[in-house]
């Protein structure tokens, strides 16, 4: 992620709702991530039973969930959270690049913006500084789920 993060906009999400997954994989960080999402989301309007969190076992199960919310037709955007480290192998790398390209065709199949909100890493500290850090990502995540679900209002 670069950043030069685009501006904030002002966008009353007051009647957006908002489906977020959630990996339990890494689940210091991304507890770090939900709590910035969950915390922007509601200062742009949106209510706490407008939101939907939920969990799954890692990022690798994040498009599947993803597209059993879209299903539903109760959301106007989805937001995906994950961290992915580097190990020993390529794997980390592996399960972005589908992860990536899967939540990309459930958000074209679906018509539903999703917001890929996981954050790859060489290693912990580069993770922790994306999840804690002087930027805050998960606000980022967030901004970019309520512009896109206003997108979404607008043209549709």
């Amino acid at each position: 992620m670069s950043l030069d993060a685009p501006g904030q906009l002002s966008i009353d999400a007051s009647s957006f709702s908002v489906g977020i997954i959630a990996a339990r994989y890494n689940a210091e960080l991304v507890d770090a991530l939900l709590d910035q999402v969950v915390a922007q989301i509601k200062s742009a309007g949106v209510s706490d039973t407008q939101i939907e969190v939920e969990r799954v076992p890692g990022s690798g199960e994040l498009p599947v969930a993803a597209a059993l919310l879209a299903d539903t037709g109760n959301y106007d955007v989805i937001v995906t959270l994950g961290v992915l480290i580097r190990g020993d192998t390529i794997h980390y790398e592996l399960i972005a690049d589908a992860v990536t390209q899967a939540l990309q065709s459930v958000a074209l199949e679906s018509r539903i913006p999703v917001i890929n909100g996981v954050v790859v890493a060489e290693n912990y500290q580069q993770a922790e500084s994306r999840c804690r850090g002087k930027i805050n990502r998960g606000a980022e995540f967030a901004r970019a789920a309520i512009e896109m679900a206003a997108l979404k209002e607008r043209l549709t």
